[in-house]
């Protein structure tokens, strides 16, 4: 299945409206701090597996602290974007967060994503990837990289398929190490 692109009219950088192959119309865009609300009130609707494949732990509530601190990378070492509805920062509901981090001392970012059950499995996981990977190219990384549980099967196949290389992660059972080397 494809992720189909509108480009009916000029958007600002990073910015692109898709629609899905159900129908649904989203708008993939830099986070924003109006989104934590949303974001903290969409956390219910997501799964116990939805959770633990993101956070690789359980938790029970996203506080008004982590939402914040989600929605307000820093511009010089964090990238963030959202899938939401077309609606204004704040009011849309938002389905989907993919972001990047560098890590400290290295030329390597850590990327995460997380894509509601609701949309899932639309080619959206691999859009928002693709994204990531540009912006880390932008930024002259060497590797993006990410820690992966090995029961997250859609997201290794998804990274299989981008050319992501698996690395077992010593003393964490259970994770894989998954990495793309941008200078290929």
């Amino acid at each position: 299945m494809s992720v189909q692109s509108s480009m009916s009219k000029r958007l600002p950088p990073w910015h692109e409206h898709i629609r899905l192959p159900s129908g649904r119309e989203l708008l993939i865009r830099p986070i924003r701090p109006e989104d934590a609300g949303p974001i903290q009130g969409s956390f219910s609707l997501l799964g116990p597996e939805e959770v633990r494949h993101r956070f690789l732990q359980t938790l029970q509530e996203l506080t008004p602290e982590m939402a914040q601190r989600l929605c307000q990378p820093n511009p010089k070492s964090e990238f963030a974007l959202v899938a939401a509805e077309p609606l204004p920062p704040g009011e849309a509901l938002i389905g989907a967060v993919a972001r990047a981090s560098l890590v400290p001392r290295t030329r390597d970012a850590e990327f995460a994503i997380l894509v509601s059950r609701f949309i899932a499995g639309q080619g959206l996981g691999r859009k928002l990837m693709q994204k990531l990977v540009k912006w880390a190219k932008g930024m002259k990384l060497d590797y993006l990289q990410g820690s992966v549980l090995d029961s997250n099967q859609p997201m290794l196949q998804l990274a299989d398929s981008l050319g992501f290389r698996r690395q077992p992660q010593d003393g964490a059972p259970g994770l894989v190490r998954v990495v793309l080397d941008l200078n290929e």
